[in-house]
């Protein structure tokens, strides 16, 4: 990387002092990148509004306070929260039963159980989520974006194709000229001046629903404060609260490996419950990372910063509240082609290439198109990583199963006979272990050679006090060597125990 590159931030007086600040370059491209963000969030936060049951101005009061409030708390920079499908689909049913107040309540108390989730660790169950189901979750992501995308592409007037394809041709094209400007903007200002210009009609933005003429205002949900009341929310909290953080923390590790950078996703899960307790006193129907405009914000138009998040909210409501006019009469191509880029270059690629397909493993192409096959089909990003990462932990633990061996050896004196046992002992490879002596034939002293071994759970303590159990009942003794500390550890404290006879 070259000296000269801007870096995240500088020092200055002893203060970290944001690059942005520093370097007008930096500046523009977040400035310009909100823009971006939040022109795209319009259509995409009343649909969800749709989705969920509630007037549009909800959805719209939920990404601007979503994305204001993360832009401060959350622990990824530059990604990008705000109203999401995932969520409106969680809550829709308890707006449609119960009413929008239980719906306020369930985003606030779900803001609760995210701040609880997020100070007991669970951002460390990341790393358990392979490789494989992460591609899985790229290119499924990208296919949901492309899949949104199809009913603003069909049934419509024949005049959105060729403003599709000038939008696509111009983002395509247009970095080649200049990259001060992103693409995506210059191609929204194009098509909306060419539409209005020359009087095509086409759907917009204000076909989506009204913009809201004025700023949401704090205030409690209008519901009872009962222990019913409380019971009734709490399971759609719950689930709003789990769907957002794996989405929020899949996504975070996406922009991660983006941009080179590491990020807390402690204070990220912990910075989602902050942001919907804030969205929902606010009369907003919470959300989480969306993954769609963060990779506009990110990939596309280059944003690093929190300003860029920051101001893609702020934006939001300038534009909704100031320029609702004007932006009502964006032609929805313009934002279809924004979207279908961004799905385009979300989507790896190589993972699907016939030379990568042929090298990989069969496990974890499976695991790669189990996970795709789940979220397509839920549309639930989340359902699709949990099935993809149990499916991976099944094909891991057989593959290991057969990893553990048993070779006897015979005694120099040739009154016993010593049985090496090689490879990791968990309850997947040590179900077999006792299959593996000769009970009968062996002589009276038996030595099992644990050294190249090693213990991990009670099954394998179970195994092994089978094994001497099988002798004993025939008369003869059983030596176990070479266990290391833990493991010795584990077969001290759990032998003899674990059976009631």
């Amino acid at each position: 990387m070259s000296s000269s590159a801007p870096s995240p931030a500088v020092r200055l007086r002893g203060f970290r002092r944001p690059s942005w600040l520093s370097d007008p370059k930096v500046l523009r491209t977040e400035v310009l990148a909100g823009l971006v963000v939040a022109l795209a969030l319009i259509p995409e936060a009343i649909s969800f509004s749709i989705i969920a049951g509630v007037d549009p101005a909800i959805g719209l009061f939920a990404s601007f306070t979503m994305a204001v409030t993360i832009a401060v708390v959350g622990g990824r920079p530059a990604m990008i929260s705000a109203a999401t499908g995932a969520v409106a689909l969680v809550i829709a049913p308890l707006n449609r039963e119960h009413g929008f107040g239980y719906l306020v309540a369930a985003v606030i108390l779900a803001g609760v159980f995210q701040i609880v989730l997020g100070a007991l660790g669970v951002a460390k169950l990341m790393r358990f989520v392979p490789r494989s189901v992460m591609v899985g979750f790229v290119n499924s992501l990208a296919i949901l974006i492309f899949l949104a995308q199809v009913p603003e592409m069909t049934g419509v007037p024949w005049p959105v194709y060729p403003l599709l394809a000038a939008g696509l041709a111009l983002m395509v094209f247009f970095p080649k000229v200049t990259s001060v400007v992103p693409a995506p903007l210059v191609s929204i200002a194009v098509l909306m001046v060419i539409t209005i210009a020359a009087g095509i009609a086409v759907p917009t933005v204000g076909d989506k629903g009204d913009l809201p003429s004025s700023l949401p205002l704090p205030g409690l949900p209008d519901v009872p404060f009962t222990l019913d009341t409380l019971t009734t929310v709490a399971p759609y909290a719950l689930a709003m609260a789990l769907v957002g953080l794996m989405e929020s923390l899949m996504t975070a590790k996406l922009v991660d490996d983006i941009t080179d950078t590491h990020s807390s996703k402690t204070r990220e899960s912990v910075g989602q419950g902050v942001a919907n307790i804030v969205t929902g006193f606010f009369g907003g129907m919470g959300g989480c990372a969306m993954i769609g405009q963060t990779m506009i914000n990110v990939r596309v138009s280059g944003a690093r910063t929190r300003l860029s998040t920051f101001l893609a909210g702020a934006f939001l409501m300038v534009l909704c509240v100031v320029f609702g006019p004007v932006v009502s009469d964006i032609p929805m191509a313009a934002l279809v082609a924004v979207m279908v880029m961004v799905s385009v270059g979300t989507f790896d690629w190589h993972s699907v290439a016939p030379k990568t397909l042929k090298r990989m493993p069969a496990g974890e192409i499976t695991v790669m198109v189990v996970t795709v096959a789940c979220v397509v089909a839920t549309h639930n990003l989340a359902i699709g990583v949990v099935v993809g990462s149990v499916t991976a932990m099944v094909i891991f633990a057989k593959r290991v199963a057969h990893l553990a061996e048993v070779t006897p050896v015979a005694g120099s004196d040739g009154t016993s006979v010593v049985y090496r046992v090689t490879g990791e002992l968990f309850f997947a490879s040590s179900n077999d272990l006792v299959g593996r002596f000769r009970y009968a034939t062996d002589p009276d002293r038996v030595v099992v050679d644990l050294s190249a071994a090693h213990i991990w759970d009670a099954s394998s303590v179970a195994a092994l006090d089978a094994v001497e159990t099988k002798y004993a009942q025939r008369g003869k003794t059983v030596e176990i060597i070479g266990l290391n500390e833990p493991s010795a550890r584990m077969h001290r404290t759990l032998s003899g125990e674990l059976t009631g006879n």
